[in-house]
């Protein structure tokens, strides 16, 4: 498992193109969680390398306080990937947290990035590995070799699911990304299951891709909801108007946040010599036994990253 990687809050994912200066700077007021500055799919060809100074110069003096700052760089079978790494990682390697891969379909694209940010680290006097690697998901090739790909290094951070590039590679019948169009079923269900299974084995974080339908609200929540209930840890945001619904969707409510320190706080107590030794008890109306400690663990966890604090404490009197 990937232990030594920093569990920065993912919740909301704010894609940014590197080719607009305005959307750099209005981004860093936005309440994300995480952006990604981009110079793939959002920047035409001819805007790349200017793209490339445009967020070199955001990142070096733009306040970028209380987000994970990602680049999504071009997909490393171009012609753009490797002065992607090169120009960026030298220009602002010390103010980025993370590489963006994407359209990662076998393990040798992770081994290409890891082995080339080695390398410009060292050059430049910068921590070995501290720049994480975020390898996103988006054909069948990808999916097949998953595990490698996520076991292939310690910078390894997140598993991303792009649907829309998937959707294309699967040649499903449908215009718009992250809305397969089919009714009584769900296509991305395994796919989703399977990315969240393989980042739980190794201890990454898993996110969302995006939901292209930017004014419908509650599509936006649907979908990010149906991330959340497979265990994501956020999902990408297009437009500021997505970020609060992200936000909400995977940070625990206050009410989930204090039952699960009390179902911890509880069971703690009850398998003590002091609460009795025992391995299930009642807490109100409901048994909570070791499996509810792990449950409750969950939440607690996601709460204590986001800083929230608790109203209720466990009375073993009451």
């Amino acid at each position: 498992m990937n232990t030594l990687r920093p569990a920065r809050p993912r919740r909301s994912c704010l894609a940014v193109p590197g080719s607009s200066e305005k959307m750099l700077k209005k981004a860093q007021g936005l309440p994300a969680d995480q952006v990604f500055l981009d110079l793939e799919d959002s920047v035409a060809p001819i805007a790349k390398p200017p793209a490339r100074a445009n967020i070199i110069q955001a990142l070096n003096h733009g306040d970028w306080s209380g987000k994970t700052r990602v680049v999504r760089i071009n997909d490393a079978d171009t012609k753009w990937a490797h002065e992607d790494v090169l120009t960026v990682v030298r220009g602002a390697g010390a103010n980025l947290d993370c590489i963006m891969l994407p359209k990662v379909e076998r393990v040798a694209h992770i081994h290409w990035l890891d082995v080339l940010l080695t390398q410009v680290e060292r050059e430049l006097a910068l921590p070995d590995g501290g720049i994480g690697i975020e390898a996103q998901i988006e054909g069948p090739a990808g999916l097949s070799e998953i595990d490698a790909i996520a076991a292939a290094t310690s910078r390894t951070e997140t598993l991303i699911f792009g649907p829309g590039d998937f959707m294309a590679a699967m040649k499903m019948p449908a215009l718009t990304i992250g809305v397969p169009g089919a009714t009584g079923y769900d296509p991305f269900d395994t796919v989703l299951m399977t990315i969240a299974m393989t980042a739980r084995k190794y201890g990454l974080q898993a996110i969302d891709g995006p939901f292209a339908l930017i004014k419908d609200t509650e599509g936006y929540r649907a979908s990010a909801e149906r991330a959340a209930a497979y265990g994501y840890d956020g999902k990408w945001v297009l437009h500021p108007g997505q970020i609060d619904t992200a936000n909400t969707v995977f940070a625990p409510s206050q009410d989930d946040y204090d039952k699960a320190e009390l179902i911890i706080e509880a069971y703690a107590h009850h398998t003590s010599a002091s609460g009795g030794g025992v391995g299930a008890a009642m807490l109100g109306d409901e048994m909570i036994d070791e499996a509810s400690r792990k449950v409750a663990l969950v939440t607690a966890e996601r709460g204590r990253v986001l800083g929230m604090s608790r109203t209720t404490y466990f009375d073993p009197t009451a």
